[in-house]
């Protein structure tokens, strides 16, 4: 089994391989190419098709972006992410159609032992020594919108139709239609046509 077929098994993986660095390593180059470039650069957001897994027609990263693997996230169509989205997608991340990410987002689907033996010093069955992960996966339903400072780690899955407040912690699921926040972050309230800001326009 590879390092990366272990991610997926849900095992500890070797995050230091050359199997891994080098698929990490692509992700990096990227990313600094597309940090580099100016946003009106009609070459800057193909990048994106060059290591994610796959992404709809239809989408936007302001930058700056920093994804870690890329090829383990899939997003659907009319996706927004606003300044410094950071996506540790170690684990398989799963984005829906029409989400939104303020500022400051970051999905982290990736994790150590709480051991400190097991998070540094893994001994491996060719007797090489490293760090040890695993890595959950992430679950973003359709019409989310996701605002500044959120950090989602693995395991997490967001419904439908969700908002989640500025500076939450999502260390457990979100059911559809629901506006949560906090740290941890909670569902608080169903979001209704009460809601609704359309007098604004």
């Amino acid at each position: 089994m590879s390092e990366e077929e272990k991610i997926f098994a849900g095992k500890l993986f070797d995050c230091r391989c050359k199997e891994l660095r080098d698929i990490k390593h692509k992700a990096h180059i990227i990313c600094q190419q597309f940090n580099a470039m100016d946003e009106y650069d009609e070459n800057r957001s193909p990048l994106i098709k060059e290591i994610i897994g796959s992404i709809g027609k239809k989408y936007y990263f302001q930058g700056p972006i920093q994804f870690n693997y890329g090829c383990h996230t899939f997003i659907g169509e009319n996706f927004f992410a606003n300044f410094n989205t950071t996506i540790l997608d170690d684990g398989r991340i799963y984005i829906g159609d029409n989400v939104m990410f303020g500022p400051n987002v970051s999905l982290m689907a990736a994790s150590h032992s709480l051991i400190a033996e097991e998070r540094a010093a893994v001994k491996y069955q060719d007797g090489h020594v490293s760090m040890a992960e695993y890595a959950e996966e992430i679950h973003i339903g359709n019409n989310v919108w996701l605002a500044c400072n959120v950090v989602v780690v693995g395991g997490v899955t967001i419904g439908n139709n969700v908002v989640v407040g500025a500076g939450s912690v999502v260390t457990k699921s979100i059911p559809d239609n629901y506006l949560a926040y906090g740290n941890p972050c909670r569902p608080i309230r169903l979001i209704t046509e009460k809601d609704s800001k359309l007098e604004l326009l």
